[in-house]
């Protein structure tokens, strides 16, 4: 018997039968019968809505960020490849936020990331 056992047991020597669908005992008293599905969908729209919103407030809050560095950077006398940076990363930040308004939300996020970064290696460059 220098064998490894199988992980699993055969159906007819496990020791608690697994349940096939969920009986009224398992659930609580309060439980209603039948769940409307559109509550489901309601919150799944609130996420939704919620998410993209969150991503169009933050791109144009970056892109607005982006502007202003560009400006007090071009008072400072920067170097151009520093304010295009910037000037760069807040108009990818801006794409973003117009990506999220319609409902890309995924894309929005990866585009606000890249503008950011763009606006990062500008200020690497000063």
């Amino acid at each position: 018997m220098s064998g490894r056992p199988d992980s699993d047991l055969p159906p007819d020597t496990q020791t608690t039968p697994e349940p096939t669908e969920d009986t009224p005992e398992d659930l609580p008293e309060d439980f209603p019968d039948d769940l409307p599905e559109a509550e489901d969908e309601d919150l799944l729209l609130e996420q939704a809505r919620r998410a993209r919103w969150g991503s169009v407030g933050t791109g144009a809050l970056l892109a607005l960020a982006g502007t202003a560095a560009t400006v007090l950077r071009a008072a400072d006398a920067a170097p151009a490849l520093v304010l295009a940076a910037y000037a760069c990363g807040a108009a990818v930040c801006a794409l973003a936020a117009v990506l999220g308004a319609r409902g890309r939300t995924r894309r929005a996020l990866w585009t606000t990331v890249a503008g950011v970064m763009v606006m990062a290696l500008g200020d690497h460059f000063d």
